[in-house]
């Protein structure tokens, strides 16, 4: 576990806890090697000059159009859009997996009554594909997806919303995500967050934001609450 410098006395405000809530891509689910081929396959279809994994992995998080966006004309894109989401449902199906231990991890907490939720920037079609093959959804007391939102995180709207529909309050909350817009997030919304390092930013970019805790794998969260 990567600690970062809060106290005793904060820490120990986990007791109230009644909600997680959770960022799905780079949290729960690598799907990495599915967005890598749905965004190769566009670029293709496109004639345009692909981009090395490294590069799409760091564009992860902000939905598929701002993934697509910069690497098209304006006027490509909603062809892009129309090609990398065809291609995109059966890539998740073949290449997405959960992270080891998210499922356990999810079993434990479901069994100690604390409601669970996802938030994701992720369109929610493609959530529903990924939380259904991955037999997950059991687990979840609400899904709530960008798209159907005004503002995409770092706004904090997501996480409002999902608290008001869940009746929870935001120091009964704590928020799990992989990338420093998802501590913005946590900050904007006053919900305390963690940040499993197996996403999109840098550990850099993570310890700027000031996160709860940092953690390896999603596993040791556990180990946090």
């Amino acid at each position: 576990m990567i600690r970062q410098g809060y106290s005793l006395p904060y820490l120990l405000k986990m007791q109230n806890l009644r909600l997680i809530i959770f960022d799905l891509d780079g949290t729960l689910v690598d799907a990495y090697e599915a967005i890598f081929r749905s965004f190769s396959h566009t670029m293709q279809t496109l004639s345009i000059k692909g981009r090395s994994p490294a590069t799409v992995r760091k564009a992860v998080g902000w939905g598929d159009e701002s993934l697509l966006k910069p690497n098209v004309q304006p006027w490509q894109l909603k062809k892009a859009l129309r090609i990398y989401r065809r291609h995109h449902s059966c890539s998740l199906i073949r290449h997405a997996r959960l992270f080891p231990g998210a499922k356990r991890v999810l079993g434990i907490l479901k069994k100690k009554g604390v409601k669970l939720a996802v938030a994701s920037n992720r369109p929610t079609r493609f959530s529903w594909i990924l939380i259904r093959h991955l037999k997950v959804l059991k687990y979840f007391d609400y899904v709530l997806c960008a798209d159907k939102l005004a503002h995409r995180k770092p706004h904090p709207e997501i996480l409002y919303k999902i608290m008001s529909r869940l009746r929870v309050l935001p120091d009964e909350t704590l928020y799990v995500g992989d990338m420093a817009i998802d501590v913005q997030a946590g900050h904007a919304a006053r919900v305390r967050t963690v940040v499993v390092a197996t996403g999109s930013s840098s550990l850099k970019e993570i310890r700027r934001e000031r996160p709860l805790r940092i953690i390896k794998r999603i596993d040791e969260l556990l180990k946090v609450l």
